[in-house]
């Protein structure tokens, strides 16, 4: 098995086991550019806890997942395995009122918890 289809392989694996998960420069504490900072900002202030993953210290998952999510840039946000999107698309829903109720519907009971993912 190739490196990149192993990376391929953890990457679907954190999507599909956090409800919220971040992809981002750095992490909740100290994002390393301000479109991470801002999209961790919205999500705090949804109120529901989330898992990241800092593509900073992870090279390979930084360069495999603009691959898979056909998304060039990051941050990318997943809510219970489908990419929401990028700091715009994820500022201008909760701006409407329509991240805070896709957040809730995919928590629904469970509650993530904030935590870096580990490969």
């Amino acid at each position: 098995m190739s490196t990149e289809s192993t990376i391929e392989d953890t990457i679907k694996d954190q999507i599909a086991s956090n409800t919220i998960l971040l992809y981002m420069k750095g992490n909740p504490e100290q994002p390393q550019c301000g479109f991470s900072a801002q999209v961790t900002q919205v999500l705090m202030a949804c109120g529901q806890r989330f898992a990241y993953v800092d593509i900073l210290s992870n090279p390979e998952i930084r360069s495999t997942l603009p691959k898979i999510s056909n998304w060039p840039t990051f941050p990318q946000l997943y809510i219970a395995g489908e990419l929401v999107g990028g700091c715009d698309i994820v500022t201008e829903m909760h701006e409407k009122g329509e991240l805070q109720p896709m957040i809730e519907a995919a928590v629904g009971e469970s509650k993530p918890v904030e935590s870096e993912v580990e490969e």
